[in-house]
């Protein structure tokens, strides 16, 4: 089994989310039958997070669209801090050893190609939180429409010690 993230010759989250000037956001609630995280063995598994802050969307359209692929990256980060904060409330984040699979889904005009660099908000937000660990297998995904007309949603499977 990998170190665990903040433990013993880990990289501490929780610091690292410090120094980045970041704060976990208030776990979201689920907007139907569902729950945030769950813990299966090692992994926890974190439902779809929309970029919802203070249970509001900042943006709503389609990326390419109403909104630009920049605006997509930022959106895509908050989604990830969001899961972040699913994990914190489920295990805390002490526990991650790994970052291990993110899914992104990018509401796209039509034409848009650019969902890769949209999920990177995600992916980069858990190399600059986690380094080496926080590195993943990843999908990025252009859909139609996604719950609240968000422009993106993203899922984490994270092992855990």
């Amino acid at each position: 089994m990998t170190t665990p993230i903040s433990g013993e010759g880990g990289v501490d989250a929780y610091a690292r989310l410090a120094e980045l000037g970041l704060t976990l956001p208030k776990v979201v609630p689920p907007l139907a039958s569902y729950v945030p995280a769950v813990q299966t063995g090692n992994y926890v598994y974190v439902s779809g997070q929309l970029p919802l802050v203070e249970g509001k969307l900042p943006l709503t359209g389609k990326v390419g669209a109403e909104v630009t692929a920049e605006q997509g990256t930022e959106l895509a980060r908050l989604c990830a801090l969001n899961g972040l904060a699913a994990i914190e409330s489920l295990v805390g984040l002490g526990r991650v050893v790994k970052i291990v699979k993110l899914t992104g889904f990018v509401a796209s005009a039509p034409g848009f190609t650019g969902q890769p660099a949209v999920i990177n908000g995600a992916s980069n937000l858990f190399g600059d939180v986690f380094g080496e660990q926080g590195r993943h297998a990843r999908s990025a995904v252009g859909v139609a429409e996604l719950p609240l007309d968000s422009p993106v949603e993203v899922e984490i499977i994270a092992e855990v010690a």
